[in-house]
């Protein structure tokens, strides 16, 4: 019964693994995460993609040798460890694209100063 159960689980975390990066890498407009972003995400899509992060990281591993002779090695680990961990740890809580969210404000005040001083 509990193997079965494992089974189960095993199957819905690897299908959640799967699907997740593409609703975390979806691009949106409005990046101002409401709290129910931000509880959605910290809740169950950061879990998610940190076990994503780790299988990645598995499966690269065992699959490195293939890489390395099929001249991909740079480009697997991108695709299996690096957009993983950029979904999980590089993001703001709730938003839907990788980065920091400062970034943003800090480019927007640097494009209002270039205006500034064009207008002047």
């Amino acid at each position: 019964m509990h193997l079965n159960i494992r089974k189960f689980i095993s199957a819905v975390l690897l299908c959640l693994t799967v699907s997740m990066p593409t609703l975390g890498w979806a691009r949106t407009a409005d990046e101002a995460p409401s709290a129910l972003a931000m509880s959605g995400d910290a809740l169950f899509v950061r879990p998610v993609m940190l076990a994503g992060t780790l299988i990645g990281a598995g499966l690269f591993i065992v699959s490195s040798p293939f890489s390395l002779l099929g001249g991909n090695f740079a480009e697997s680990f991108d695709v299996l460890v690096g957009g993983p961990f950029e979904t999980t740890f590089i993001r703001c809580l709730g938003c839907s694209q990788p980065g920091y969210q400062h970034d943003k404000a800090t480019q927007e005040e640097m494009d209002d100063d270039v205006e500034e001083a064009t207008d002047a």
